[in-house]
């Protein structure tokens, strides 16, 4: 059986700002239909690392390799959006079908719109199409920016804090989600998270940023379940199969 195509490859990659590394080089090849979670304290250099494999930052030191033609999207803190921008959310869900766009085909389809549709029912939000950013609480915001990655159709997906704001079957809930768009779409999903114990059951893989110990850490959840040192950054969680 062929290994899965490798999306991103990245190789003594080295990232940070004003050219001072924030942590040792990573070795990490992104694989399509992953979900992999990347974890480490406030300040660890997180958030730097997924701009910088998705280009919005350079590095350091080191590659980047992406594969031709690749289609990516950021999904930020919901608390990154301005909230007094007169956006409604079936306005915002159109921006997630941008591979569908074009000079002649400026605006939304039919197909486009019912993808929103379908996304906002998934996350039983379907109610919030036509209200305003501003009147959405926080965690209704960040399950729009959810909806609005559901209804595109990105190989590489970067989601920075996607469930902060959210209870705990509501964060439950979206990682079986991006479980569920690497197993059918075939999605990557890279989540910059601090909900690893609910991660646990649908990812892949697990980097560790530790800049006060082991570096840079590439695992799978049952080993960072089974991890001394990982119980002492973080608290202990349970792996299940």
């Amino acid at each position: 059986m062929a290994s899965p195509e490798i999306l991103v490859s990245c190789e003594r990659l080295e990232v940070g700002f004003d050219r001072k590394a924030l942590l040792p080089p990573i070795d990490l090849e992104i694989r399509r239909g992953e979900v992999i979670v990347v974890v480490g304290h406030n300040g660890a250099g997180k958030t730097t690392f997924a701009r910088t494999v998705l280009g919005l930052l350079r590095p350091i030191a080191g590659t980047v390799r992406r594969s031709k033609g690749l289609a990516c999207t950021y999904v930020p803190q919901a608390a990154s959006l301005d909230p007094t921008v007169p956006l409604r959310v079936d306005e915002l869900l159109g921006w997630g079908a941008i591979r569908r766009w074009g000079f002649l085909r400026p605006w939304k389809g039919r197909a486009d719109r019912e993808l929103g549709r379908t996304a906002l029912a998934t996350l039983g939000v379907s109610p919030l199409a036509t209200r305003r950013l501003d009147e959405l609480s926080g965690g209704q915001r960040q399950r729009v920016l959810l909806a609005r990655l559901l209804a595109s159709d990105a190989d590489l997906a970067v989601l920075d804090e996607p469930t902060a704001a959210m209870d705990g079957p509501a964060t439950g809930a979206t990682f079986a989600a991006l479980r569920r768009l690497a197993t059918e779409k075939g999605m990557t999903s890279i989540v910059v998270t601090h909900a690893i114990a609910a991660a646990t059951s649908h990812v892949d893989r697990v980097v560790v940023f530790d800049p006060g110990g082991e570096g840079i850490v590439v695992t799978t959840p049952k080993q960072i379940s089974e991890s001394p040192r990982f119980h002492a950054l973080f608290g202990g969680i349970h792996h299940h199969e």
